[in-house]
């Protein structure tokens, strides 16, 4: 009943209208304070005499019916499921509107001190929900005056109107408040709470949290010097004392009466006896207090927290010496990987900071018992007292170690045919996991594929190797071809081999220069070793060119390397097929001269026959 008089009164309209707000100052302790019960279930009937409307235990889904429940949604779908109110949660008192205006709640409050400025204030809400288009056209919105009468009924202390409120699509409780005077003598009022609407589509409300309190002037407690409401005192200054003052904004109150208290915890309070003054000074302070003032505008209310009010609490806090800080561990991390947090343990009312060096040093982090830094180290984490200027603790050491990984190659291999080849991981002091689960340093395999095998140090720390097995490539010489001074070894097949002319020292390249002429061995052999194949073939070096103008460079066509051979023979021809020269290969010169004249400067081809190989055929350019 009050709630729905507070919420009228709020809502008030008209000559009223003035009266609607929250107190502005200090609040009183509650008077009266209606939840409806805790719970979500279906709550008792009012007392008798409070409401005329029909209650039932269940949603109330006829006109002037009404419950009490943290239910509503439950079994309605037109309704919100209402959510708690912020400050008890629990049931409400849930009203479905008669179809005739009037009256539907009203009670009785005691207990008012007398000459004494109230506060009430309420949560209200529209609980239809708009949503499931039940009224689309043809919604009646929610409609409550409320009235605040002397004890006798027919004095009207303050009234208000809440107009029309319309539902909404989410559920929200909205709190209303009014504030009035008491009168001399006055310690009872009674509220009423008014249907102004119709019944009908909607017109559904629900109320909770109905609270009646005195309300006073806003009084602050200062002390000078300090801009802050508390007052922090380090262990050397214990201890401490603090000179207080209260300054009331006389907002509601015309002359004040003051009681200082004092609390250890902030909740619970004790008079102080004989501070009743303006200005206050504390005795000698050994531990955390905290200080208010009652106000009342009547000396006679200070004792009853009803009829006065209270400042905020100004707080002594006398911080404890800091603890250091304990650290969780050194950590330890592989290079490359993420690195941890360094972590220390700290108390809940104080705050950590990173240094460092074990003293002085430069701050690197404040504010997270745990620090990761950027590379290894110690780092030093020292605490201090959370809104305190007070000395630090002294500084824990916590380490960071960073180590390498094993360092290693990938390997591409091939494998023999019907033959095992044996993976090495590399030597060290490792332990190896193979992927086939074996743990040494060398495993066999007989099939191509990818093997890989994780190598670890003493430090932990972890790298994997891969090998790459193909099918080893096939080896074969196709041809030996002559350039010049150079040698160039044709493969057979397509792949990866090795090169050489002794069958000694092999190497990646199949070329060879600056060979002089010759009857050699080319070998070639795949990567494994698997096999080597040789060719033998004849080297001889054959000018790319001749300028026979007797300046004693490039002369003659003459060939080098043709004396190791048994039996040699040369012929030279022009473009149109025609033999120009022809002779021995060990004594063979050709000047360019055909029966004692100059050939034209063009290319000219050669034939070379020797005993026992292939003949050699080429091209060169006669130059002039």
């Amino acid at each position: 009943m009050r709630f729905l008089l507070l919420f009228l009164l709020l809502f008030t309209t008209g000559n009223m209208f003035s009266q609607l707000g929250f107190c502005t100052g200090s609040k009183g302790d509650p008077i009266f304070h209606e939840t409806f019960g805790a719970g979500a279930g279906t709550g008792e009937a009012l007392p008798a005499g409070v409401t005329h409307y029909n209650y039932v235990a269940q949603i109330p889904y006829t006109d002037g019916e009404y419950t009490i429940t943290g239910n509503t949604g439950q079994n309605n779908g037109n309704w919100h499921s209402i959510p708690p109110t912020t400050i008890s949660g629990g049931k409400a008192l849930i009203v479905n509107a008669a179809f005739t205006p009037g009256i539907f709640y009203e009670t009785t409050i005691s207990g008012l001190c007398e000459a004494t400025t109230y506060e009430f204030s309420a949560f209200l809400m529209n609980i239809f929900n708009p949503s499931n288009d039940a009224c689309v056209t043809n919604e009646v919105p929610i409609n409550v005056k409320f009235q605040i009468l002397d004890e006798t009924g027919n004095i009207v202390l303050a009234e208000g109107n809440t107009g029309d409120v319309y539902s909404s699509i989410n559920p929200v409780w909205s709190q209303k408040a009014l504030t009035f005077r008491s009168q001399a003598g006055q310690n009872k009022v009674i509220l009423k709470m008014f249907n102004n609407g119709v019944g009908g589509c909607g017109n559904d409300l629900a109320i909770d949290d109905i609270i009646f309190r005195s309300c006073g002037d806003l009084t602050e407690v200062t002390s000078a010097g300090i801009d802050e409401d508390e007052l922090v005192v380090c262990p050397q200054d214990v201890p401490a004392r603090v000179n207080l003052t209260a300054t009331p904004d006389f907002r509601v109150y015309n002359t004040h009466a003051f009681q200082w208290q004092e609390s250890t915890d902030g909740e619970n309070w004790q008079d102080l006896p004989g501070e009743t003054s303006q200005e206050f000074t504390s005795e000698a302070i050994f531990s955390t207090k905290y200080f208010r003032v009652k106000v009342a505008e009547d000396e006679v209310n200070l004792d009853d927290s009803f009829c006065s009010s209270a400042s905020e609490a100004f707080a002594v806090i006398i911080t404890g010496t800091p603890m250091a800080p304990v650290s969780l561990g050194d950590v330890t991390a592989c290079r490359g990987d993420a690195i941890p947090a360094l972590r220390v343990q700290i108390l809940e009312d104080e705050n950590v900071f990173w240094y460092d060096a074990p003293s002085g040093g430069n701050l690197i982090a404040a504010g997270n018992p745990n620090f990761i830094p950027e590379e290894a180290g110690t780092y030093y984490a020292e605490t201090r007292k959370i809104k305190s200027e007070c000395a630090a603790s002294s500084r824990t050491a916590v380490t960071l170690s960073l180590f390498s990984k094993p360092e290693v190659l990938d390997e591409s291999l091939q494998l023999c045919p019907e033959q095992p080849l044996t993976l090495d991981a590399g030597a060290g002091n490792y332990s190896y996991l193979w992927a086939s689960g074996e743990m040494t340093r060398q495993i066999v395999v007989v099939q191509p594929g990818n093997y890989f095998v994780n190598i670890t140090n003493a430090q932990g720390c972890s790298a994997v190797k891969n090998f790459e097995v193909k099918t080893v490539d096939v080896a074969g010489i196709s041809a030996v071809r002559s350039e010049g001074s150079t040698v160039i070894i044709i493969p057979e097949n397509s792949g990866s081999f090795q090169y050489s002319l002794d069958g000694i020292n092999f190497k990646d390249s199949n070329m060879f220069t600056n060979i002089s002429g010759g009857i050699y061995t080319a070998y070639q052999r795949d990567l494994a070793g698997c096999k080597t194949v040789s060719k033998e073939f004849p080297h001889i070096v054959i000018p790319k060119f001749i300028t026979p103008n007797n300046d004693g460079y490039n002369d003659r066509f003459e060939l080098r390397g043709v004396e190791y051979f048994k039996a040699s023979e040369i012929r030279i021809f022009d473009r149109y097929g025609r033999l120009v020269a022809q002779g021995r290969g060990e004594d063979f010169s050709w000047n360019g001269l055909l029966h004692e004249k100059e050939l034209p400067a063009e290319d000219y081809w050669f034939h070379i026959f020797i005993d026992g190989f292939d003949p050699v055929k080429g091209s060169f350019s006669l130059l002039r």
